[in-house]
């Protein structure tokens, strides 16, 4: 009978493993397995340099839906009625399809003039028994990591789904050290949290701040991209790439197990979404390396995206840029035309015939001095808010407010600025608050769009601040990521780039639609006027936000105490001057903003000299050092020329780094202007502090720099 029983266990576990597929990375360093459980779950686990990273996890969706009629063999009957809301058990595999695929494509611009795209590709057609219904699971495995993604081919016996959950598991190996940030359906912003995951539950409540839009839909759920550590250092970067008409992933933790689930935003409903056949989810993407800096090299993410829908890209340009917004976020101006009126409504009030009064920043006479000074220093562009009306009618809280973005304040003379700006040589950059009213920016994009093309403006930043309207919708939700891309596909058909602020999280979708040339979607600089960030959060970013895609960080501050600005905000900025230099390389955006007022650079004109110098756009990018939380070093060459810049931001506890510049041409010399934090710096005490000095360097030379707490160091790099 032991015998008999021991044949039994072999051919189950047989069965269980019946259908196990591999995969191999193209250098062998991962190693993908599938399989199907007795139960028909199917499940995948990774390996990288033959050591488990994800174990057995679980694989699937929960739809909602009525019963339906499907045939039950043996059971007396031909048909029973039965929930087929299972699209995760019961699965036989009828197909499998292997590919390899090697190409080098070039982004449109980048941190890299070259892209290769290496991957082993496995596709696997499930059948789900008594539904007959079809799944596919690609994985496509490249030696930095795994996607995998969901598809669902046209078939008769499903044709639209509506989600109740994504059932996709990331089973993790321990308690790895977690940079994570509370799940949110509406806003990213907040500073990261470093634990261990079984101390997410615990914490979670300590990272909730005043300006959350909402308490966390789990106690252990958190955002993605995140990024993790093992004790024996495996670093592994979980998001996912491609969120095209589907719900933004977050991750709930199984704390016990240490097994995150995927958990979708919800639309207004409640259910997570509706596909109508063929449909695919986006890619779930896992980055893996014992080299923190690999993980900021990966362009995988931008890989698993289509290449670019737009044919003609020439109209898409890099762009440095400077504005009146810091001005209102630190409280000095406001948006607002003001007036002495007891309540005014849009459409109501004759502009012309009240008096203002307050400190409206968008007037023309303060925008021509940001165009003088964008001039003067080698600027592309002028960003103004504030500029149309609708202002009054949101911060008094109306009911029926809307924008209609082409009317503008009596106060900012809109053609006289265009022709102003264009004598001098200088772009503006339109701003679009849609106060989170989706349909009514909808409903005046096409109005919007021609209105900025017959006035010279050839980017816009549009603005998601507030509730979703309809009432009901998340930020993040199917619904209105769709309307993200509607946006974003309108504008390239008027060859208008895109900055969307508090708009979802970037997935790679810059490849596709290049004219996305960046995004908010995480706590930037306007956080340093409203109590400060982390010293170590930019440490943090290029890890997480910064993997899907660029970020308008709107770095560039010199002046540290705010109070100094506006007596009533007592906000200090958590970083030194040298700092806000270095993170022009470290935070990687072709859309960058010196965001100071004009005053302040003037003050350190010789530190102001590095940002007007550095690049926006690279032929190269070399990772030198990284750990996130505590350093990143990025050296980058400057598309079509010779020149190199370095960066260096480090957190709380300051750093001593250690670099070379094996990156140079060898034969040739160099001279190198670092901008360093002085010896006494200090982000909270000293931040103004810094040196500027020249040396000779060749590609043999070394450099060993202190960096203060909160501090940095940039380099700017030219053949002598």
């Amino acid at each position: 009978m032991k015998k008999i029983g021991l044949i039994l266990n072999v051919l189950l576990l047989s069965m269980v493993y019946a259908y196990a597929q591999e995969l191999t990375s193209p250098s062998g360093t991962f190693r993908l397995t599938f399989s199907l459980t007795e139960k028909g779950e199917p499940t995948y686990r990774l390996d990288y340099k033959n050591k488990s990273v994800i174990k057995p996890s679980a694989l699937g969706l929960e739809l909602t839906g009525n019963m339906q009629k499907v045939e039950f063999a043996g059971e007396g009957e031909s048909t029973k009625e039965r929930p087929v809301h299972s699209l995760y058990d019961n699965f036989t595999l009828i197909d499998q399809k292997r590919t390899t695929f090697d190409e080098t494509w070039h982004p449109v611009w980048g941190e890299t003039k070259d892209i290769r795209n290496y991957y082993n590709e496995l596709l696997l057609t499930l059948q789900q028994s008594g539904s007959e219904r079809l799944m596919r699971i690609r994985f496509r495995l490249f030696d930095d990591g795994l996607g995998f993604r969901y598809e669902f081919p046209e078939q008769k016996n499903m044709t639209y789904m509506v989600i109740q959950e994504e059932k996709t598991q990331f089973a993790l190996t321990g308690d790895h050290t977690a940079y994570w940030i509370p799940g949110d359906y509406d806003t990213q912003e907040y500073d990261y949290t470093k634990s261990r995951l079984s101390e997410i539950r615990g914490l979670m409540q300590q990272a909730i701040t005043p300006n959350a839009s909402q308490t966390p839909f789990s106690p252990t759920g958190v955002q993605t991209a995140l990024m993790l550590k093992t004790d024996d250092g495996i670093y592994i970067n979980i998001h996912e790439a491609a969120l095209i008409n589907y719900a933004c992933m977050h991750l709930n933790l199984d704390d016990k197990n240490f097994v995150f689930e995927s958990w979708l935003t919800p639309d207004a409903n409640g259910t997570k979404g509706s596909l109508q056949t063929p449909a695919q989810s986006p890619w779930r993407t896992i980055i893996v390396s014992d080299d923190a800096r690999a993980i900021l090299a990966s362009k995988m993410t931008l890989n698993l995206n289509e290449p670019s829908k737009i044919e003609d890209t020439s109209w898409i340009k890099p762009t440095k840029y400077v504005g009146v917004w810091w001005e209102m976020i630190t409280g000095k101006s406001e948006w607002s035309y003001t007036y002495d009126l007891p309540s005014v409504h849009l459409g109501e009030t004759d502009y012309t015939r009240v008096k203002p009064h307050g400190k409206h920043g968008a007037t023309t006479a303060n925008v021509k001095r940001y165009i003088d000074f964008a001039a003067d220093n080698g600027f592309d562009g002028v960003l103004v808010e504030g500029w149309n009306i609708g202002w009054e009618d949101w911060f008094g809280n109306a009911k029926d407010h809307v924008f209609d973005f082409v009317t503008p304040y009596p106060d900012f003379d809109l053609k006289e600025i265009r022709d102003y700006a264009r004598s001098k040589g200088v772009n503006m950059i339109m701003h679009h608050e849609t106060s989170g009213a989706t349909r009514n920016y909808e409903r005046y994009m096409d109005t919007a769009y021609r209105f900025m093309k017959a006035n010279g403006y050839d980017a816009v930043k549009s603005g998601y601040v507030g509730n979703i309207i309809p009432i009901g919708e998340h930020h993040y939700s199917q619904w209105t990521n769709n309307h993200y891309q509607y946006a974003l596909e309108k504008a390239a058909e008027y060859k208008i780039m895109v900055n969307a602020h508090e708009a979802v999280r970037p997935t790679g979708l810059s490849r596709t639609w290049p004219n996305l040339i960046a995004n908010e979607s995480a706590r930037g600089t306007e956080y340093q006027a409203f109590g400060g960030n982390k010293a170590n959060h930019v440490t943090i970013l290029p890890f997480t936000r910064l993997i899907g895609g660029p970020m308008d960080f709107t770095p560039g501050i010199f002046e540290m105490d705010i109070q100094k600005i506006n007596p009533n905000n007592r906000s200090h900025v958590n970083a030194t001057l040298a700092n806000q230099l270095a993170l022009y390389v470290t935070m990687y955006s072709p859309l960058q903003m010196a965001a100071d007022f004009p005053e302040h650079y003037k003050r350190f004109i010789d530190a102001f000299q590095f940002i007007r110098d550095v690049a926006l756009d690279w032929d190269e990018s070399v990772y030198l050092e990284a750990e996130p939380g505590e350093y990143v070093t990025v050296a980058r060459k400057a598309k079509g020329s010779g020149q190199w810049f370095i960066g260096n931001v480090s957190g709380e506890n300051g750093y001593t780094s250690h670099i070379d510049f094996s990156f140079l041409e060898p034969g040739k010399q160099y001279t190198a202007t670092i901008y360093a934090d002085a010896p006494d710096a200090h982000y909270k005490t000293n931040p103004q502090a810094y040196t500027i000095r020249k040396v000779r360097v060749t590609n043999k030379s070394t450099l060993k720099q202190k960096v203060a707490p909160g501090g940095g160091y940039a380099i700017s790099i030219v053949e002598r």
